[in-house]
């Protein structure tokens, strides 16, 4: 049931698309387009107002799994745990979803999983923490991230600039850097997010919730990965931007 309310939201949000295509592209008034639909225009008014915006396609047509990693605990009971950032930003994911009328579904990813969820979704996890973040960044050809010195950096494999987190510089600075990519692998879209230090993911989340639609209007439907970086106030996000990319694919 969920698999078919979401494929009919998904064609709700391309009949407002088409709309609006015919109107700025084809120089169509709105009462035009009514007619020609055999519907009135308080009907064509129903629709644009009522449908989700188009840059929810940039999940997918859902519903989206949302994963974030199963980590192995240290203690003397060796009890696994999510961490209480990564279980923020699972959160932070699913409310963002939830304004494009996409339904989540919450997934942990296992130490030794490799493999995104299937159908679409949003993998919150650096190479550090499952194959699987190792394993998607392998296929991204512009960014990676890897361990030197006893630190984390982001690659920008053109150029070779490496890209520190400040909260690792001496002294430290309160921001942060994080992954992001999107892909299509088939009929589904798989949205890779990876903070250098657990902050960066709920940066990238911050500029997703900010910056969607402008960020949709540039990528289109391309395979891409950009560098996020967000001022940090303790644990709260104040502030994200852009500060490589986006690299198309």
């Amino acid at each position: 049931m969920s698999l078919y309310q979401q494929r009919a939201t998904e064609l709700a949000r391309l009949r407002r698309e088409a709309i609006e295509q015919a109107h700025a592209e084809q120089d169509m008034t709105y009462s035009e387009i009514a007619t020609a639909l055999g519907i009135t225009k308080g009907r064509v008014t129903q629709i644009r107002s009522g449908a989700p915006a188009r840059e929810r396609v940039f999940f997918g047509v859902g519903p989206v799994s949302v994963g974030v990693p199963l980590r192995e605990g240290t203690d003397t009971r060796m009890r696994s745990y999510v961490d209480v950032t990564d279980l923020t930003s699972q959160a932070e994911a699913e409310t963002l979803l939830a304004t494009l009328s996409l339904a989540a579904v919450p997934v942990t990813i296992a130490p030794d999983q490799s493999a995104p969820p299937a159908g679409d979704a949003i993998v919150i996890c650096g190479p550090k923490s499952a194959p699987v973040g190792t394993d998607l960044l392998a296929s991204d050809p512009a960014l990676d991230i890897l361990k030197e010195a006893g630190r984390w950096w982001i690659v920008v494999s053109e150029t070779g600039e490496r890209l520190g987190s400040p909260l690792g510089d001496s002294p430290p600075t309160d921001a942060d850097l994080g992954y992001l990519s999107r892909r299509r692998d088939g009929d589904r879209v798989v949205v890779h997010i990876a903070g250098i230090h657990s902050p960066g993911s709920l940066g990238v989340l911050h500029y997703l919730a900010g910056n969607l639609a402008s960020l949709h209007r540039t990528i289109a439907d391309r395979d891409f990965s950009l560098v996020v970086r967000s001022e940090l106030d303790g644990p709260k996000i104040t502030d994200s931007a852009v500060v490589s990319g986006p690299h198309f694919w």
